[in-house]
């Protein structure tokens, strides 16, 4: 996962004058759950499919001229890199809600996730 070499691949677009702006996420596996217990890891899957259906769905939002996703699947260790995200558009009003829309989606729709938690 490279977000600078997916912004570079954003700058390089073919419609890279349209673009005012790029905004990103990188989730990473962190050490204490929603409910505060004590994470070791996570055991994640990505659905390809589901992915570029919604890839395809926030790049038909208006000023939004490129979407690009990186996934990391298998068991991850607290401190990996899960998601990236990179969209690229014309002004913030429209990036930054898809870019949240985005994340969010791929979240709900196209990942499985399983904590593992310390014992102690």
């Amino acid at each position: 996962m490279d977000l600078k070499k997916m912004i570079e691949r954003l700058e390089a677009h073919p419609e890279h004058e349209k673009i005012g702006m790029i905004a990103s996420h990188l989730g990473i596996v962190r050490g204490v759950s929603r409910d505060g217990r004590d994470v070791s890891g996570i055991q994640v899957k990505h659905d390809q499919k589901v992915i570029d259906n919604i890839i395809n769905d926030i790049k038909k939002l208006p000023g939004i001229i490129d979407v690009l996703v990186d996934t990391n699947e298998g068991h991850l260790k607290v401190g990996d890199q899960i998601l990236a995200v990179a969209v690229a558009g014309d002004l913030r009003e429209h990036v930054f809600p898809a870019l949240i829309e985005t994340v969010n989606r791929l979240k709900k729709e196209a990942s499985i996730k399983k904590e593992s938690f310390s014992v102690g």
